[in-house]
């Protein structure tokens, strides 16, 4: 049988419900294999199953239904929110289970501390995780991988020389080389304890189907979002359509919005307002950062959707569309107009909670005045 996948995006700066959506989904596939294949650790993907909330940001929104979680070397991940996160797991009855390529790229201390020192200089709108410097550092030569923490002495040796290279390049103050000393031990029993596993692609081969979670919104791409306020990832479809060629995987792809614009850390955010008449969510996990601010609201904007589709139309040609729309439930008197979006979708999902339960289809073969 041939293998088969699901790409999950969003299609504005993120928190659009890519957590909602590929939990949906893997409800209706409980024998997949959760992808991600951009970002790492800033990700914020809150599923509710019953009363039982989680926000996965190491994980894969399919581990509260026990689907494992596979990172691509498009990623990275950080030992210790991964370590933390594990232990919430495990105390909530779960037993989450994350393979690393050898690849996937390793943020550490430093990086962490080096992102948060620039973000108070620069004020870019970074969630302060390390991902930034990560890339940047990265692209400098200063490689580390997940497989690098398999060989503690080597990965003793690399982190010798990347101290080196921060301490170069930044000035820290005591009150952060304290903070450095501390996050480094934290850091270092992460890697002891270590709850992933490493495996290449080969591990593929034991599934049938796959969910690809994506991280940011497309808005944020790095190519096609509007520098500086990135992120240092493809957060379109691209590099999830290029796995699933190189291994003969079937796709379709699943756009996910609010019915409102939103938008957390700095940059432009079309039709912006802060008279949005949107009823309180409870649950709302977007809330001020010292990093990245204030959550910030917006009309819905068709415009900046229609970019989104078509920048990622660009990858993603002449495959099955499906669009997800989320948090209507906030705007009772709100109705999303389909037929401003140039695009052609073969569903159309809403969702009214954030519970994927009440995600439902509306319609099926939609057309837009433009297709």
């Amino acid at each position: 049988m041939k293998q088969q996948a699901k790409i999950v995006l969003g299609l504005a700066f993120g928190d659009e419900g890519k957590g909602l959506s590929t939990d949906y989904l893997c409800q209706q596939y409980p024998n997949s294999l959760v992808v991600r294949f951009s970002g790492g650790q800033q990700c914020g993907h809150q599923v509710r199953i019953g009363q039982e909330r989680h926000i996965h940001s190491n994980f894969g929104s399919g581990t509260l239904r026990g689907l494992p979680s596979f990172f691509t070397e498009h990623c990275c991940f950080y030992p210790v929110t991964l370590l933390n996160e594990y232990k919430i797991l495990i105390n909530k009855g779960v037993s989450p289970v994350l393979y690393l390529h050898p690849l996937c790229k390793l943020t550490t201390p430093f990086d962490v501390l080096a992102n948060r020192f620039s973000e108070r200089q620069k004020t870019h709108g970074s969630c302060g995780l390390g991902i930034g410097k990560t890339m940047q550092r990265e692209q400098m030569g200063y490689h580390l991988f997940a497989i690098d923490t398999l060989y503690p002495e080597l990965l003793s040796q690399k982190l010798n020389l990347l101290r080196h290279y921060y301490f170069q390049h930044y000035n820290f103050s005591s009150d952060e080389l304290t903070w450095l000393s501390q996050e480094l031990a934290l850091f270092q029993q992460a890697i002891i304890d270590r709850p992933y596993k490493i495996a290449d692609y080969d591990l593929w081969q034991q599934y049938s189907h796959f969910i690809f979670e994506g991280s940011q919104g497309i808005l944020l791409d790095q190519k096609h979002g509007l520098f500086p306020h990135v992120t240092y990832a493809n957060t379109t479809s691209k590099n999830a359509i290029e796995l699933c060629q190189r291994f003969n995987i079937s796709y379709e792809i699943f756009y996910v919005t609010r019915c409102y614009g939103t938008r957390h850390g700095k940059g432009w955010l079309a039709k912006e307002t802060d008279q949005l008449n949107i009823m309180a969510n409870p649950h709302e996990t977007n809330q001020f950062n010292d990093y990245q601010g204030e959550f910030r609201l917006a009309e819905i904007d068709y415009s900046s959707l229609n970019y989104a589709l078509a920048v990622d139309a660009i990858y993603a040609q002449h495959r099955p569309k499906h669009l997800v729309v989320t948090c209507l439930d906030q705007r009772p008197d709100f109705t999303f107009d389909y037929e401003r979006l140039n695009t052609t979708f073969n569903h159309i999902y809403e969702s009214y909670s954030d519970n994927s339960d009440n995600l439902q289809v509306i319609k099926s073969v939609v057309y837009s005045l433009n297709s």
